[in-house]
């Protein structure tokens, strides 16, 4: 099984990414806040994966790091929880935030996630509650960068899934924060893609 790519990056998309490797283009399922991280087409770069074999399927998930990988294998754990759900789940939420999610069964930020109903949620935390309580948690994702969390987390996050880059999300989410305080997250992100479509 494939463990993991060193290559070009060729292209990226939704939820995916094609990289070249000894002139054989891979194509790797990330997570749309992994997939944000990716560098720009044309530039170098090493994933993770994990290979899924079904009989109408060959399939590679990708990761940047150990942690997400290991959330991922857990994810999968859950009965009726498949790859591409896990995937979903990844890309609503940074790991470390998923990890504190779970730990303390808040089923209703986990159905925050595009996808993810009632129900799902409900399993993800009976199942996996005592399993991430041995993780360690992720660093932050470049080095020097503070750790994001709560409402700033999920905005940042909402805004990943939409296509944003890091930075573009942090900046908006910032703004919108300074501007709105303690709001809903409906209104929070309604006033961050306000600041990004005026400063497109």
């Amino acid at each position: 099984m494939i463990a993991s790519l060193q290559g070009t990056l060729l292209e990226k998309s939704e939820g995916e990414a094609v990289i070249e490797v000894g002139g054989v283009g891979y194509r790797v399922v990330f997570s749309s806040l992994t997939l944000a991280r990716l560098p720009a087409a044309g530039e170098q770069v090493r994933v993770r994966v994990r290979t899924v074999v079904r009989e109408d399927a060959f399939e590679l998930f990708g990761f940047l790091g150990p942690l997400e990988e290991t959330m991922f294998t857990l994810l999968t754990s859950v009965s009726h929880v498949g790859p591409r759900l896990a995937m979903t789940v990844l890309s609503g939420l940074e790991v470390d935030e998923l990890v504190v999610a779970l730990e303390r069964g808040e089923v209703a930020r986990l159905t925050r996630i595009h996808g993810v109903g009632r129900k799902t949620a409900e399993r993800l935390v009976l199942e996996l509650k005592e399993k991430v309580k041995t993780l360690p948690r992720a660093a932050p994702s470049r080095a020097g960068e503070p750790r994001i969390e709560g409402p700033r987390a999920d905005l940042v996050s909402a805004l990943a899934n939409l296509g944003y880059r890091p930075a573009q999300a942090e900046a908006a989410a910032e703004a919108a924060l300074e501007k709105l305080g303690a709001a809903e997250l409906k209104a929070l992100l309604r006033e961050a893609l306000r600041t990004l479509r005026t400063a497109s």
